[in-house]
């Protein structure tokens, strides 16, 4: 089944607060995530119905549609893409065409995404590199803080990381690397309208994100698996 995308013009999230976000369908996700169908965040509670009709046809539309959607924005407007589902690609490869399209729509704003990808797979990161240098910003998502290590070591892209549901204080990783926490979890008057800063390329710290929702078990075991020992890609 094609990929499906869907975008907000508001967000109605609080964490995000009052900005552009885009959904695909979980047909985007790479068959590597360990999250997938195991604690993430956006397959229960509201938004994982609104994730459903898309992956099932009833609601969004084709890429053709979505970068019109995101050719209207206004110039320099914030927006998340994909805050359920992933780049567009398929098992473990990203559609370098796909996304070329979503930098291309994307010129003369601040677009930003998350990905779980494997960036060690040349091709992803070459199409992750050039959507940066071209002014789309993507995260690289790791799973516990040596598994943001691994990823911070491709020089690849900014990272972020999983984290503990009882870690709200800044912490390092294994390598020294700072990692700190989503400013949106420990600030009830922050949100990525007025934070942006996992829309920043070059930053020196990673981001880190508490496991939440009513999966944050699952994926707190997901954390602890990956912790430890080499991440295969």
């Amino acid at each position: 089944m094609p990929h499906r995308y869907h975008l907000s013009r508001v967000s109605g999230n609080t964490k995000t607060g009052p900005i552009p976000v885009t959904t695909s369908s979980s047909t985007t996700c790479p068959g590597s995530c360990p999250l997938k169908n195991n604690g993430c965040y956006a397959e229960t509670g509201p938004l994982a119905l609104h994730w459903r009709a898309i992956t099932q046809g009833t609601r969004g539309y084709d890429l053709a549609q979505l970068c019109t959607q995101i050719k209207k924005l206004p110039k320099h407007q914030l927006w998340r893409f994909a805050q359920a589902g992933d780049l567009p690609g398929e098992d473990d490869a990203i559609d370098c065409d796909a996304l070329q399209q979503i930098v291309e729509a994307n010129a003369n704003r601040r677009g930003y995404a998350y990905t779980h990808y494997p960036a060690a797979n040349p091709q992803n990161a070459a199409a992750i590199r050039q959507a940066i240098v071209r002014g789309f910003t993507i995260n690289l998502s790791a799973n516990s803080l040596e598994h943001a290590d691994e990823l911070a070591d491709l020089s690849v892209a900014p990272v972020v990381t999983l984290l503990l549901p009882d870690q709200l204080t800044s912490t390092v990783t294994p390598k020294g690397r700072l990692v700190a926490i989503c400013p949106a979890v420990t600030h009830d008057d922050i949100n990525c309208a007025n934070c942006g800063i996992c829309a920043v390329p070059n930053r020196k710290s990673i981001i880190g994100f508490p496991a939440h929702g009513t999966g944050k078990k699952r994926a707190t075991k997901v954390f602890h698996r990956s912790k430890g020992r080499a991440y295969v890609q």
